[in-house]
């Protein structure tokens, strides 16, 4: 089978923003693509230069993963365009060295699992506060929702985007699990389904409001005429 554009581009369109919670393709941070034979050169970009180095070596490192999982691909080359710490994370990336390698000395604070993690945690909990407020929308009650098994939720792209982040924290996704849960994957009790809700509500519109002052932010930074062309 002949190595494609469009092949790779689906992989990327798995890797997401880790803070936003979006693909990187929906974002418009693939700012180049070129496929030659078995090899792939894919160039990216963020809103502004100061993004901090682990940060965007998170993305940079995940990109190269989904890249070499398409079938036919021997070598990927992912280089990240006009940010401050840009030399030093694509010779990283080139030689294969971790971010520990890349930034030696400078890894005091999380490591990238432990980032990952911590972004992961938002974006279940964002995803579960947008799946219930659709649920409440529809005339389910709080007391319904705290009660209500995987299986009795109603099937919906809102309902397979939260059984995705569900499963990426390790968290139980049989049909039988309660569906309120914590990070942790703690059943939410009926009394406090509410509370639980209201602060999800707070890590949704941070993650929703920084989206889209980095959209504006990218559009400004390389022209992109319509910047909210991409949906959640």
């Amino acid at each position: 089978m002949k190595l494609t554009e469009a092949a790779v581009l689906g992989a990327l369109s798995g890797v997401r923003d880790p803070e936003l919670d979006e693909p990187i393709t929906d974002l418009k941070f693939v700012a180049g693509l070129r496929v030659a034979e078995d090899a792939v050169d894919v160039r990216l970009r963020l809103p502004t230069p100061f993004c901090a180095p682990n940060f965007a070596y998170l993305m940079v490192a995940d990109a190269k993963e989904a890249v070499l999982s398409v079938p036919g691909v021997r070598e990927a080359r992912i280089s990240l365009d006009d940010h401050h710490a840009s030399p030093e994370i694509n010779a990283g990336m080139a030689e294969d060295r971790g971010f520990e390698g890349t930034f030696p000395g400078e890894t005091e604070g999380e490591s990238l699992d432990e980032l990952r993690a911590i972004f992961r945690r938002k974006s279940f909990v964002a995803r579960q506060e947008r799946l219930c407020r659709a649920l409440l929308a529809e005339g389910y009650s709080s007391e319904e929702l705290a009660e209500m098994r995987l299986e009795e939720v109603p099937a919906s792209e809102a309902f397979e985007k939260y059984l995705s982040r569900r499963e990426e924290l390790g968290l139980d996704a049989s049909a039988e699990a309660p569906f309120v849960v914590d990070p942790d994957g703690n059943q939410i009790p009926e009394e406090a389904v509410i509370e639980h809700l209201r602060f999800a509500k707070l890590t949704r519109l941070s993650i929703e409001g920084n989206a889209g002052f980095c959209r504006g932010l990218l559009a400004t930074r390389y022209g992109i005429e319509d910047p909210e062309e991409a949906t959640p």
